[in-house]
């Protein structure tokens, strides 16, 4: 079974106040994106993986992300977890930099494992979509991996099951278990339907990710100063896109602009080439523009 999945995009990102347990409460629009994806294979163990032959370059056991000439991360890795679970093999052609076990499609096998006693399996991975840029690219890989397990293994869980599943995951990995436009409220794992009308038949969003410039989500929330907005962020949704220019903001933006000015010509870029809108993507590097069909 191969998935393809995708990214998501933030229509304005209200930071609202910080928690007792660390997290903060937001306000956002999760919207899909097709710009970048990744493919995922799961298959039970004793099964072949058809996409892990389809990837550019052969398996190299001698390659992990631990020993590997000149120091450079090598773009294909392969690891069997300790207790023969789980074989993973990861490919990403700028190189594999965490540890595959650490992947969020293992921590999704381990999740329905503990819960429903799963057979082994083998994870195939290729990342297309960029890591850290405020994409959710792996949520999305996780959500991808608990709607394949689910099928692979007949478990019957609802979305509504599975969301509860993605969510001990990561903040937006729920979302991507519905991958249609949602407000996400809490840490943005409190999801509700948004309705954007004919937005999709009237405009259209590019994705830009600068090249070398790497944002960590501890480093974003470091540079904000929570606060709740004099009108609500689906109130300012409501409005027409061309007052979203001044009126729905990315709460990341601001400190993440002032650290990297750079970024601020990077943006200026983007409204350069007619976009009616531009934005930082989550707590970035990545932004993107809405640009009239």
């Amino acid at each position: 079974m191969i998935l393809s999945t995708g990214i998501k995009v933030n229509f304005g990102l209200d930071i609202l106040r910080k928690r007792p347990d660390g997290y903060h409460d937001i306000d956002t629009l999760f919207v899909p994106c097709n710009d970048f994806s990744d493919r995922l294979e799961i298959v039970p163990a004793d099964e072949p993986s058809r996409l892990v032959f389809e990837l550019p370059h052969m398996i190299d056991q001698t390659a992990t992300t631990h020993h590997y000439p000149d120091n450079a991360c090598p773009p294909l890795v392969q690891e069997i977890s300790p207790d023969g679970k789980v074989m993973v093999t990861l490919y990403r052609p700028e190189g594999v930099d965490w540890d595959p076990m650490k992947d969020l499609t293992v921590k999704a096998y381990r999740l329905l494992e503990a819960d429903f006693h799963l057979p082994s399996v083998k994870i195939v991975l290729e990342k297309g979509a960029p890591v850290g840029a405020g994409l959710g690219g792996g949520s999305a890989d996780a959500a991808a991996a608990l709607h394949a397990l689910n099928r692979l293994f007949d478990l019957h869980l609802s979305d509504e099951n599975l969301a509860a599943y993605a969510a001990r995951l990561g903040s937006d990995c729920a979302f991507f278990i519905y991958n249609r436009p949602m407000l996400g409220r809490g840490r943005g794992e409190i999801l509700s339907d948004f309705d954007l009308g004919d937005f999709f038949e009237r405009y259209r969003i590019q994705v830009y990710v600068p090249e070398g410039v790497s944002i960590s989500t501890a480093a974003a929330y470091a540079g904000v100063c929570p606060q709740v907005p004099a009108r609500s962020l689906e109130e300012r949704l409501r409005q027409s896109v061309d007052s979203w220019r001044t009126d729905l903001v990315n709460a990341f933006e601001p400190g993440i602009l002032a650290q990297y000015p750079a970024l601020r010509d990077f943006k200026a870029r983007i409204y350069a080439d007619g976009a009616l809108y531009a934005s930082l993507s989550g707590s970035g590097s990545a932004f993107f523009g809405i640009f009239a069909r």
